[in-house]
């Protein structure tokens, strides 16, 4: 029987496979904790990254958003660390599984924008970048959009077409949308049908992303349970996200948002970047954690050492 990722220490989760990191996922049972990071901007803690601030409060998997394959940043990371071995050295220091998000842009609606989310061409959804992502060491690359860039289910469904024929055998493949991100025709209960996860699976999708009941007008528990059935039995695994800034919101709401997640049966529960910026509040990742699993699970993440 495959061992359960809430029991894995860090030197399993150093070189574990594709098929593995899927199975201890799956053998959770619903009780995995994902924690969305900003590294281009100036870390909570300052010489401390991000990152290991998320650990530290019991997340599992560490997701990269705004990270550039390029120029590939991440404040309060040693010195000395070469651009190419950033993700390496991130989860030497986590003791985490690490991914990262690239955006999928409608080609009808891509602009410049001039702000934090503009896109760069190491952000986008292609093949050229997952490569260098798993070369670089990500383990799940995760295909979705930012506030405002016009990502949509379609264009989704293509690059990650490219991207399966490309590194499908060698990294997790998640897709879907936690918010409109930008394009209003797909806000609301559009922003994922039983269409588009049928087009994701069909596609390469290993794991199917979607907003968190609670957190987008019309995704309700019965909805949010209606399309991870219908993912679940395509053979498809599920990630609801909590990307509209609520992870921010007080431990009470995210309790009670964590709770709905669970009882509509996803089995990898996301938290975004947005507490200040960077990352979600550090009391509510734990907060959520204990919600869905309870102190001995998240304390035993807190507390299991690296070196082990």
């Amino acid at each position: 029987m495959q061992k359960r990722y809430l029991d894995c220490s860090a030197s399993e989760l150093l070189s574990i496979s594709k098929l593995n990191l899927l199975d201890a996922l799956r053998a959770s049972e619903g009780r995995v904790v994902v924690s969305e990071i900003i590294g281009v901007v100036q870390s909570l803690l300052q010489t401390i990254t991000n990152a290991e601030l998320a650990a530290s409060q019991g997340a599992d998997l560490l997701l990269l958003n705004l990270f550039d394959v390029e120029t590939p940043v991440i404040h309060g990371m040693p010195d000395g660390i070469e651009p190419e071995s950033v993700i390496q050295a991130l989860q030497h220091l986590t003791g985490r599984v690490i991914g990262v998000n690239l955006e999928a842009v409608d080609p009808d609606f891509r602009q410049q924008r001039g702000d934090l989310w503009d896109l760069r061409e190491g952000r986008l959804a292609t093949a050229h970048n997952a490569q260098r992502l798993v070369t670089m060491g990500a383990k799940f690359i995760v295909l979705t959009g930012n506030p405002g860039n016009g990502i949509s289910n379609k264009a989704i469904t293509a690059a990650l077409k490219a991207i399966h024929a490309a590194v499908g055998e060698q990294v997790i493949l998640v897709a879907g949308k936690m918010h409109a991100a930008g394009l209003i025709s797909e806000g609301g209960e559009g922003i994922l049908t039983k269409d588009d996860i049928e087009a994701f699976k069909a596609s390469g999708a290993d794991i199917v992303l979607l907003p968190a009941p609670g957190t987008v007008p019309g995704i309700t528990l019965e909805y949010a349970r209606e399309l991870i059935i219908h993912a679940h039995q395509l053979g498809a695994m599920t990630m609801t996200a909590l990307g509209t800034s609520q992870e921010g919101a007080s431990v009470e709401t995210i309790r009670q948002i964590a709770l709905m997640c669970k009882m509509a049966g996803t089995d990898l529960h996301h938290l975004g970047d947005a507490g200040y910026v960077g990352m979600a509040p550090p009391e509510n990742i734990q907060a959520y954690g204990v919600a869905i699993r309870g102190i001995r699970h998240t304390y035993a993440r807190m507390a299991r050492s690296i070196n082990r």
